[in-house]
Formats: C-alpha cells, sequence, structure tokens
C-alpha cells in the first residue's frame, strides 16, 4: 500500500466514538472502533468535514508553524484572498499584507496575482485547444483526490494548469532572485491557509514532482499577531505597495468567482463535496457535454466555507465581494502579452499525469480478487441494508468490504449480532430442556419392562 501524507488527524483523547464522521465523510475514509475513529489513509483525501461535524474537536490539522521560517535566509508569505474575509469590512489589504512584515517575513505575494494568469491561460487553452467538455479546475485538491479515489475516469478532463499557490510560490522566487540577488534555495515561501488539503497538497502534489512552497501555515496561527500589526500599521501608515492583485484574482475566495473571472462559454460552479459528487456522477454518465467549464470546491460557498475558516462564511463572503468590487477596475499587475508568454513558454503546465488512487484492492491475484468480490456482494445482501452506522462502518457495503479484507467480523452488525444472541439462547434453553441419562428418572422405564 502506498503511503499518504495526511494534515487532518485524530485526537484520541478527546474522541467519543460518536460515529458523526463516518456518516459525514465523502470517500468511507474513517471508522470507529474500540470507541475510537480510525482515519483510512488511503482514502482521506483532506475535505474537512470530519471537522465540521465532529461534536468534540477531536478531528484536528497539522500544519507548518512559524519556527519553520528560521530555516531560509529570505522569508515569502502566501496570503490568499480568503484571508482578507477574516477582516472587518473596509480593512485596506495593503495594511493587512503589510503585517507580515511584522511577523518575520520579507515579502509578500498575493496568490490573487496568480489567480488572474490561471484565468487568462485557462481561457486561451479553451479557445485554442477545444479540450473534452467539460473541462474541470484544477483548484480544489480535495475534489481531485476525491476523483482520484471515485472518479478516476474524469482525471482526463482536468484542467492542464498548476494551482494558482504553486504558480506564486515559483512566481515569488523568481522575483526575489530578479530583486534581491539571494540564491532560490535561501528562499522560503509559506502559503497561509484555511485549507487542510493544501497542506497535502504541498507534501504530496498533484501534477508536479516538486512543490515550490516551503510550508503551510494555519491562519489561526497568525491571525491574532497580524490583528495587532494592524492596529501600529494604521498608526504609521506606511505603503510598500504591496498590493497588486484585482478584483478578478480576489473573487476566486468564493463560489462562482473562478467562473466568473473565466469570463468565456457556458460555465457552472458547484459547493459542498456532496453535491460535487452528484454532479461528477451525472458526468459520469455522459451528461454536461454543452458546458465549457466546471468550477468545482468541496467547501460549501468556496474557501470561505473552509472548516479552518475564522469568519462566518456568509459574512467573509459578503466582506470578500466588497473587496473584489474596490479592487476590480484596478489596473492588472501582468499585461495580456506576459500572460500569453507564460502559456506559450509552458511554463505553469502540469508535468505529471493525473493518475488514479487504488482504495479497494481485495487482493493481488485477479481471480482471489473475483471470488472474494462474489463473497462481498453476498455478505452485503445478508445485511440489513439500513447503512445506520452503528457497527462503525459508514454502510452495510462497507462493513462487508471490512468483513471481506479481514478488518471486522459480520456480528459487528448489530442486527446480526442479535440473531446470533437468539440462536444461541435458544440453542441454551434447548440443552437445559435435555436431562443426561445419568441424571434422568428411570422409574417410568422399569415398570415399562415390568408390564
Amino acid at each position: 500500500m502506498s503511503y499518504y501524507h495526511h494534515s487532518i488527524t485524530l485526537d484520541y483523547e478527546k474522541c467519543r466514538g460518536c460515529t458523526n464522521c463516518i456518516k459525514s465523510c465523502p470517500t468511507e475514509a474513517i471508522r470507529v472502533h474500540g470507541g475510537k475513529a480510525k482515519i483510512i489513509g488511503e482514502r482521506c483525501i483532506d475535505c474537512g468535514e470530519c471537522i465540521r461535524v465532529c461534536p468534540y474537536n477531536a478531528k484536528i490539522v497539522v500544519t507548518d508553524t512559524l519556527d519553520k521560517l528560521s530555516g531560509f535566509k529570505y522569508k515569502i508569505a502566501l496570503p490568499g484572498p480568503t484571508f482578507y474575509a477574516q477582516f472587518k469590512e473596509g480593512e485596506n489589504v495593503e495594511n493587512i499584507l503589510e503585517a507580515f512584515l511584522g511577523l518575520g517575513f520579507d515579502n509578500v505575494f498575493e496568490v490573487a496575482l496568480a489567480e488572474e494568469i490561471v484565468s487568462f491561460m485557462t481561457r486561451h487553452y479553451l479557445i485554442t485547444n477545444k479540450p473534452k467538455k467539460p473541462l474541470i479546475s484544477s483548484y480544489c485538491p480535495a475534489i481531485l483526490r476525491l476523483m482520484q479515489i471515485k472518479f478516476p475516469e474524469l482525471l482526463g478532463q482536468v484542467s492542464p494548469f498548476m494551482t494558482p499557490r504553486e504558480i506564486a510560490a515559483r512566481l515569488a522566487k523568481e522575483e526575489a532572485v530578479k530583486r534581491e540577488g539571494i540564491p532560490y534555495k535561501d528562499i522560503g515561501v509559506f502559503s497561509i491557509s484555511l485549507c487542510p488539503a493544501r497542506v497535502t497538497e504541498m507534501k504530496q502534489p498533484m501534477g508536479i514532482i516538486n512543490s515550490a512552497v516551503d510550508g503551510v501555515i494555519n491562519m489561526s496561527l497568525v491571525y491574532k499577531d497580524i490583528l495587532k500589526q494592524l492596529t501600529k500599521n494604521h498608526k504609521k501608515e506606511k505603503n510598500n505597495n504591496l498590493q497588486r492583485a484585482t478584483g478578478t484574482g480576489m473573487s476566486w475566495g468564493y463560489i462562482t468567482g473562478e467562473a466568473k473571472a473565466l469570463n468565456y462559454g457556458s460555465v457552472l460552479a458547484v459547493c459542498g463535496i456532496h453535491n460535487v459528487i452528484s454532479l461528477l456522477e451525472e458526468i459520469e454518465r455522459g451528461e454536461l457535454k454543452d458546458v465549457d467549464f466546471l468550477e468545482l470546491r468541496a467547501c460549501t460557498g468556496g474557501c470561505v466555507g473552509s472548516p479552518l475558516s475564522i469568519q462566518n462564511l456568509f459574512v467573509g463572503r459578503v466582506r470578500l465581494k466588497y473587496l473584489v468590487e474596490k479592487y476590480r477596475t484596478k489596473t492588472p499587475y501582468y499585461q495580456e502579452n506576459e500572460m500569453l508568454n507564460f502559456y506559450q513558454q509552458n511554463s505553469f503546465f502540469s508535468t505529471e499525469t493525473f493518475r488514479p488512487r487504488p482504495v479497494m484492492i481485495l487482493d493481488d491475484d485477479v481471480s482471489k480478487a473475483l471470488l472474494k468480490m462474489e463473497r462481498l456482494d453476498k455478505i452485503t445482501n445478508g445485511l440489513p441494508g439500513l447503512d445506520c452506522g452503528a457497527c462503525g462502518a459508514p454502510s452495510c457495503r462497507a462493513l462487508a468490504e471490512d468483513i471481506i479484507r479481514g478488518l471486522a467480523v459480520e456480528t459487528d452488525c448489530i442486527f446480526k449480532l442479535r440473531e446470533r444472541v437468539q440462536i444461541l439462547a435458544e440453542e441454551v434453553l434447548d440443552l437445559a430442556r435435555k436431562i443426561p441419562p445419568a441424571m434422568g428418572d428411570d422409574s417410568s422405564k422399569e415398570k415399562g419392562r415390568g408390564k
């Protein structure tokens, strides 16, 4: 079995085995045994749905800390547009970016700048290549991993470009090399993220071999310090011209933002992991061939609805929309001829093929696997089909799979257990009625022989 890095892990002390998580997981990656949840690495896509529904906060995200900055001579922060939505409406983006300089960073590069580049390149790609419809956004790492597991045949329709965060990291380093004369290896780029899947994206990137992002820092680790720095910056009125992105790139922070920024053809935007699954099932059936582009987000509302977001989804969306309108008419930092040059030089195209992830290999031997599949179907048909989750698996089918793989037994099902107990009880009663010959009353037999 391959190793899969995951940012989401379990706090065993807090877990109460409530089974809420197993019911919400879109890839059936969680089981509950012995009163504790267990995350199956090969199935987990780090979407964060388990974080949302856990009433005990037992699902946690492990990210890098600011201590990692000490490993580089020149440090650059990569905040995405969703980060801006965590602050009060009217807060100047320049001040927010400036605040990072007070936390030990030497510079800041907006991910929204790279999102503008991807919008341009995707539009140009659709016009000049006429790919199979619909073209699916490569932006959300949780969606890409979902497709690896549940919809591998659709991976060929994923956009061929690197994610904006990856592009931003590469551009930020290249700019620093030219401007500061610092060796590339001495420059550290750190993503400030609200997304657990982004951590996994850095550790095990898709579409490329190695990520240019050197660390992913949970926004909550820097949020309070940023607020303190904002108070200082308001008094100093400094301006380092850090804010360069337009509203087009910032709009990627909420659902429909990427689709509208594309400004081409027929587009569709869908958010919420379970809604996305329903849509991808339709595409599998050959539908939606008239749609040019799909914007898919695992979180409801888009990135502003992240499980790690500090602000309420709807408040964050309003605040971000305010900034999008404020910077909509700003002159783009990268002109069309520069972005066309990026495209023509294949600067930000994915270099690796998106490959399926094997998650239910019953046996390496095909003939044995087929026999196990037959047994799996038989066990599934023998289960009640209620998908109650009391067995610790999300569905009867999942329990049957666990039984085949030796991870569970049939009596983990409470209905099967009750049936077994009833049979045993009847057998015990039957045995209780039977008296051993040595203990029986033979007087009746003797009388019978006397006659």
